[in-house]
């Protein structure tokens, strides 16, 4: 297939994906508020079910969610549904449920050290009810509201020390594989690094020695960019622009880079697809919060120019690359470079089938890069590239489209999931294959759900002129 046409994001370029050019918020409203219907119902459920010391729910086996003890990452996309489901519908049980089980449950998620995942459990429960007293959907509280913003500091601060530092200008937050280990997945971890730093808050080190968390933030999306997301630029024989590896693995005696890596990929050399979906929406959304700032907030190494133009180079390139590698409906298949794809034909050139003998489709993956098709769109579009910030923008509202109808939204009430074939861990088995198939199919995963619910909602406040949702 041909890559990437060099130059600029309105350079000619080559697509598989079928972009619906006539989609708007308004027509998908119909299918948003049925997300939500259905939504209300599955949250309800899971919480009258769910015993916190089981741990955090985590996938879906015959319908019904089930812990897996890993990490606890997803304890915040549980809670932080409800809040979602508030801030969509204004029915106060929600509200209630959510805050009452941050409170009661988050703490330890804000001082754990042993994980990269502070952006997923803690913007999602601290920083969702934060955004909804700033907004006045909730009435202002002084000292709920220094609750919140206690949490989101120190959340930062935490996630910001558990640091490798690999050169004076470049460092990355390590993953719970150890200081080796920089994941892509925690791109989306540095808005809890971007949250603390507004709210004025330092990690202090050794001597009282202050450390900016922009800085940090920065260096790690550097990093992230350099080690984790190629461009075409001959790295190695499988240097495709826009492919993502997992995992880069780094020498923590000198900081040299070592070579690409995977747990949750097929190999280091393919491009697992929720790891894609990760760095679209965490570069995208990065973009959108550094604009704001001012160009004296940045540090002396790097201009507010140049930072932008490097996030906008890697979440284009990532985009593309979804575009020219996922099959018409925009839904991926867990890894593109799944051994079982090559027996399926002309895969790319029809919708995506979960129901296929050979590789699972992953759902989750979808809803996630869906969210970061949409704010890179948007985000062009008002820096006046209006012509590929609609490509990317529709190209969202598709993924949105064929997400928010079945075969992958979970009509059957007694299904406790929201959107239907995720893929959890392919290559360690975790995930059920029901009786008859060959691949797993027809579960949900949280993470998942709260992505779909967390785009049903970024779609539903543009609707209905409402304020646009940042993590910020």
């Amino acid at each position: 297939m041909a890559g990437f046409i060099s130059g600029g994001c309105d350079e000619f370029y080559f697509a598989i994906m079928k972009i619906d050019s006539s989609l708007t918020v308004k027509k998908l409203l119909p299918a948003v508020n049925r997300v939500f219907e259905l939504s209300a119902g599955k949250i309800e459920r899971l919480a009258k079910r769910w015993e916190a010391p089981s741990g955090a729910p985590v996938f879906t086996v015959k319908g019904k969610y089930t812990a897996r003890g890993w990490t606890e990452w997803t304890q915040g996309f549980q809670y932080g549904s409800a809040i979602l489901q508030f801030d969509a519908t204004e029915e106060g049980r929600f509200f209630l449920v959510g805050r009452a089980a941050t409170i009661e449950r988050m703490a330890s998620h804000v001082s754990h050290v042993g994980v990269h995942d502070h952006g997923f459990n803690n913007i999602s429960t601290y920083g969702n009810l934060h955004r909804l007293m700033r907004e006045g959907r909730i009435p202002d509280n002084a000292s709920e509201r220094n609750f919140y913003e206690l949490g989101l500091k120190i959340s930062g601060a935490v996630q910001a020390a558990r640091w490798t530092q690999i050169s004076p200008e470049l460092g990355y937050v390590y993953s719970f594989n150890g200081p080796h280990s920089l994941f892509c997945d925690t791109i989306r971890s540095m808005r809890s690094l971007a949250v603390s730093h507004q709210l004025g808050h330092r990690l202090m080190g050794e001597r009282d020695r202050p450390i900016c968390l922009l800085t940090r933030m920065l260096q790690h999306i550097g990093t992230t960019a350099r080690y984790n997301v190629y461009l075409g630029e001959g790295r190695d024989i499988w240097d495709e622009p826009g492919r993502v590896a997992h995992e880069a693995i780094f020498n923590t005696n000198d900081g040299s880079y070592r070579c690409p890596g995977t747990q949750q990929g097929y190999s280091p050399f393919t491009n697992w697809t929720r790891g894609q979906a990760w760095i679209l929406t965490g570069f995208a959304e990065q973009l959108e919060f550094l604009n704001t700032l001012p160009e004296k907030s940045f540090p002396k190494e790097w201009t507010k120019d140049a930072v932008l133009r490097r996030l906008e180079q890697i979440a284009i390139a990532v985009a593309d690359h979804w575009l020219r590698n996922t099959p018409v409906d925009g839904i991926p298949y867990w890894d593109s470079g799944a051994p079982g794809l090559a027996k399926m034909g002309d895969y790319l050139n029809c919708a995506a089938d979960p129901f296929n003998a050979h590789e699972p489709v992953d759902s989750s993956a979808a809803a996630i890069a869906a969210q970061g098709f949409i704010r890179l769109g948007n985000y062009l579009g008002a820096t006046n590239r209006p012509r590929p910030g609609k490509r990317y923008r529709q190209a969202g509202l598709t993924i949105a489209k064929h997400l928010f109808s079945e075969p992958y939204l979970a009509t059957d009430a007694a299904h406790e999931g929201l959107i239907l074939h995720s893929v959890y861990h392919r290559p360690n088995g975790w995930d059920y294959i029901p009786p008859g198939a060959r691949v797993p199919c027809g579960e949900s995963s949280m993470w998942g759900d709260y992505h779909a619910r967390e785009l049903a909602f970024m779609i539903l406040r543009e609707a209905t002129d409402k304020p646009y949702y940042t993590f910020y």
